[in-house]
């Protein structure tokens, strides 16, 4: 019985975690700041922001690659948060118990 009041509380405080992670955000820029990528803890995409002076319409693909670089930075910082405060409350725990 005492087994299943830890994974209770396990699960209590992850479902604790995700919500405080969906609130939590990560910002990385591209392009010496041109493009600016946010995150959230749950790796949504909340917000791009582009300089106007790096929107050249003779070079676009260099704007695709710095969106894509700055999206692509933002999604493993998400992911690393969320490692960050998930990792320790699985660590040990068979895959699929929870």
């Amino acid at each position: 019985m005492n087994m299943l009041a830890q994974l209770q509380a396990l699960q209590e405080e992850m479902a604790k975690q995700q919500a405080l992670l969906a609130e939590e955000t990560v910002e990385v820029s591209a392009g010496g700041g041109m493009v600016t990528v946010v995150a959230t803890g749950q790796q949504e995409i909340v917000s791009i922001s582009i300089q106007p002076e790096v929107v050249d319409p003779e070079d676009v693909e260099m704007l695709e690659d710095m969106v894509l670089s700055a999206v692509n930075q933002a999604l493993e910082r998400s992911r690393q948060l969320a490692e960050e405060r998930l990792g320790g409350l699985t660590a040990g725990l068979p895959p699929g118990l929870l």
